[in-house]
Formats: structure tokens, C-alpha cells, sequence
């Protein structure tokens, strides 16, 4: 192995643990999601385990990162985000950032034939930014149920039980933020537990 790429194979620990610590995911986390022994993962952060493309696979898909970020590849300077749509519990998710934080982007494509259509409540640790491109959605967060349209935007802690969804037979669109450790977006009002935005008109904007 020559010199280079001998660096670039050392560097990969530094950088894994970097990247881990910046989403506060643990070792033990990690471990149960990628199914790679605790043990491995210790050994590959410090630069005593040599890193394998079996074991690149696991990590960089679940920390939402390409292989190229976690080796130190060199970037090619295209700035194009190559989505790669998930769906899930009925949705059609398409990331739009790539980079490793607790702050993570994505566009819904919300499909009334595969989402079912009455509420099932979760919660969880984090807080969520909805703003609503196409369509109209039903909210239900806590005791409050609210019917979203286009232009519109909501924030909530998701330790709220809450659910969202098609508020008739026809698709939605939106934009999300998710911050597992409760970033907020920034916005010019002070929230409240759960406030809608809507774009103000032309005139009375400052």
C-alpha cells in the first residue's frame, strides 16, 4: 500500500468518529442499526481495524453520507444532490441534504391510496418543520386537528403525539426539517407549541 493511500485508509476513523458524534449517535446505537460489533467500530475509530467495503456499506447508509465523505475522496465540485426517493408508513421521502448533522431535509409526496387514512399517533424526540408545497394536509398533533394548504407551514416538538397526512383524495406535497436533538428552524416569530405560517402578501411584507 503506498503512502496515500495508507493516510487515506487512517484518516477514515477520525473521520467516522467525527461524523457519528456530530449526529450524537453512540457506539452502542450504531452497532444495533448497522449490525457491526461494538467492538469493530471501536477498533475502526482508532485506526486499529483497517477499513473494509463491508463495513463502509452499513455505515455510510446509515449515516446518510456517501462512501466518498467517510474515505475523504476529493470532491468533484458538482454541487446536484442525487436523490434517492425511500418510501415509508405510506410516504414517498426524498433527502435533501447529504451531509452528516442533526438537522436532516427532505421532501413528502404523500399519496392518499398508500397512506392510511386514520391517524395512528406516534412520538419521539425531536422537533418538525412542515410547509406545504401542493395539496392539502390534515395535521393531528395532540387534541388539535388542522387542514393545511399550499403556503402554509407548521413547527411542533415531536414529543407531541402526532400524525400527518392527506386531508382528502388527492396527493401532498411539503418540505420538511427534523432535528433529532430539537433544532427549530429559524423563523421571525417566537412559536408556540404548535403555530401555522402563511406567506404574508406582497404589500404588507417589510
Amino acid at each position: 500500500m503506498d503512502e496515500g493511500t495508507a493516510a487515506t485508509m487512517a484518516a477514515v476513523g477520525p473521520r467516522l468518529r467525527a461524523l457519528r458524534t456530530r449526529r450524537g449517535i453512540t457506539l452502542t446505537q450504531l452497532s444495533e442499526t448497522t449490525g457491526i460489533s461494538i467492538s469493530t467500530l471501536s477498533r475502526l475509530e482508532s485506526g486499529q481495524r483497517r477499513p473494509t467495503l463491508e463495513l463502509l456499506l452499513p455505515l455510510a447508509r446509515d449515516l446518510r453520507v456517501a462512501i466518498d465523505e467517510l474515505i475523504g475522496a476529493p470532491h468533484t465540485g458538482d454541487p446536484r444532490l442525487h436523490l434517492k426517493p425511500v418510501t415509508r408508513n405510506g410516504m414517498t421521502l426524498l433527502p435533501l441534504t447529504r451531509r452528516a448533522g442533526n438537522l436532516q431535509a427532505y421532501k413528502l409526496i404523500i399519496s392518499p391510496r398508500t397512506r392510511p387514512p386514520q391517524p395512528e399517533q406516534s412520538s419521539h424526540e425531536g422537533y418538525e418543520w412542515l410547509y406545504v408545497l401542493d395539496g392539502r394536509l390534515r395535521l393531528v398533533l395532540g387534541d388539535n386537528d388542522l387542514t393545511m394548504g399550499p403556503g402554509e407551514a407548521a413547527e411542533f416538538d415531536t414529543r407531541t403525539p402526532h400524525w400527518f397526512g392527506n386531508a382528502d383524495e388527492h396527493p401532498v406535497e411539503l418540505l420538511t426539517l427534523f432535528g433529532r436533538q430539537g433544532e427549530r428552524a429559524h423563523l421571525r416569530a417566537h412559536p408556540t407549541p404548535v403555530q401555522r405560517h402563511r406567506e404574508a402578501p406582497e404589500d404588507d411584507r417589510p
